[in-house]
């Protein structure tokens, strides 16, 4: 099951809770779920109440989870978020930060002026000094800590559209003269560091990266140069010994990533791939028969199919995500969240 932001969380504090354990109880079956995106620090919000995973608070809640997955024997990775320049001050509590103060025409889910939540614009970012580098590399490898004690098989790093660790690699949103900016390898510099500081938390086989070489999002322009720069990233990371590795495809303003570009990754990484965007059981299959993928996750089937497995296996029809509802997708209670019925319940 892929990360999927579904807003839910107690308050204040953004909060884990009871319902958004029964909500990952209930897809289980899964076999291996990664979470919706935690922010690692307060400043690495950048979406009202999603569950953060920095605070004692954050641990406790997130031990509801990850036991009531436990219980259906299912396993659950984190995602660990640092949105970066997406982000508004309502929500983050500053000024948000960035590889350099470049703001992208971008909205994210926050509080409205009127009350309640909605989409609003993002702020104007403030380039992160290098003291601010050092102390997000150190809250990365906190989280991926604090992950383990919250009872989490492992974590994954969210490296894809448009947020922190993809700011830094692109040079629509980096330019930075120092160390981390510039050249190929200063711009490879604050992923592989935030990357191996986890694994030095935690150890390698409980790490994971997301990445999405072939999606603009959070970003006004393609960057020309981030296809070849994800393969030295991919090179970079093969000796750590991940988990594994997963490739976002198929969203926002996207090119479908070419076989040829997944054998260039084959060539190069020789531990586990994933790969999510749009997939279905015919083409996951076929992907994995390729050989370029040994994982496919589904999003949005799973939001509407908590059985999901269960129906792919015996070919039962599934129950279609209703875009006309997308207002439950983001925030509210269990309407739209663990009401949905399972095949023998239809």
């Amino acid at each position: 099951m892929a990360p999927m932001t579904r807003s839910r969380t107690e308050q204040p504090g953004d909060v884990p809770n009871a319902l958004m354990a029964e909500y990952y109880r209930q897809r289980a079956s899964a076999a291996l779920i990664i979470s919706e995106g935690a922010p690692i620090s307060a400043v690495a919000r950048g979406y009202s109440l999603t569950p953060g995973i920095y605070t004692q608070a954050h641990i406790d809640g997130w031990k509801k989870v990850t036991d009531a997955v436990h219980q259906q024997g299912g396993k659950i990775f984190i995602q660990l978020w640092h949105v970066g320049r997406r982000s508004h001050s309502s929500i983050a509590g500053e000024t948000p930060v960035a590889p350099s103060a470049v703001k992208n025409p971008d909205q994210v889910y926050g509080p409205l002026p009127e009350g309640g939540f909605g989409m609003i614009e993002t702020d104007m970012p403030r380039a992160m000094t290098q003291d601010d580098i050092v102390a997000t590399i150190a809250d990365f490898a906190q989280a991926a800590k604090n992950a383990v004690v919250a009872g989490f098989d492992g974590v994954e790093l969210h490296g894809a559209h448009g947020y922190l660790l993809d700011q830094f690699l692109r040079t629509t949103s980096n330019h930075r003269t120092d160390q981390y900016g510039g050249s190929n390898e200063n711009r490879l510099r604050f992923p592989l560091a935030v990357t191996q500081a986890v694994v030095d938390a935690i150890g390698g086989d409980k790490v994971a990266i997301r990445l999405s070489p072939f999606v603009t999002e959070g970003q006004a322009d393609v960057d020309p140069h981030i296809t070849d720069l994800t393969l030295q990233l991919i090179a970079k990371l093969a000796p750590m010994n991940l988990a594994y590795l997963h490739f976002s495809e198929n969203i926002s303003n996207y090119t479908e990533m070419p076989d040829s570009y997944r054998q260039q990754v084959r060539d190069i990484y020789p531990n586990p791939i994933m790969v999510a965007g749009k997939y279905t059981q015919a083409s996951a299959s076929k992907i994995i028969e390729q050989g370029y993928a040994d994982l496919v996750a589904f999003g949005q089937p799973f939001i509407t199919n908590p059985d999901l497995v269960e129906r792919i296996h015996h070919g039962f029809s599934l129950t279609p995500v209703d875009y006309d509802a997308h207002a439950t997708f983001y925030g509210g209670g269990a309407e739209g969240y663990t009401d949905y019925p399972t095949a023998t319940a239809d």
